[in-house]
């Protein structure tokens, strides 16, 4: 059983910059691959990031390639996801998840765990 904790999200400016943290209870940190989700107003919950077990192999979403970069602490049993050139588009709830499966990737069914979402707004 994982527990998942995201914190970290807010209000920002277009152009700026937030770094969202998952911390992970109740398991091995690195037993699990890590992701992240966001929900906007009125759309289906997107995949945005998705990190190995060891951190050494990440994957992206077109829309945030090469502006947000997923990370983890295994020590600290944490995932950031870093968030720069932020634009209005990216206004939406944020959700990690967890995987126990290896091959996890861009599918929410393919994650177990799911912490409870942090609220992240990009005004212009």
């Amino acid at each position: 059983q994982v527990q998942l904790v995201e914190s970290g999200g807010g209000l920002v400016q277009a152009g700026g910059s937030l770094r969202l943290s998952c911390a992970a209870s109740g398991r091995t940190s690195n037993s699990y691959v890590g992701g992240w989700f966001r929900q906007a107003p009125g759309k289906e919950r997107e995949f945005v990031a998705r990190i190995s077990r060891s951190g050494g192999g990440t994957y992206y979403a077109g829309s945030v390639k090469g502006r947000f970069t997923i990370s983890r602490d295994n020590g600290k049993n944490t995932v950031y996801l870093q968030m720069n050139s932020l634009k209005p588009e990216d206004t939406a709830v944020y959700y990690c998840a967890a995987s126990t499966y290896e091959w996890a990737s861009v599918l929410l069914q393919q994650y177990n765990y799911w912490g409870q979402g942090t609220q992240v707004t990009v005004f212009s």
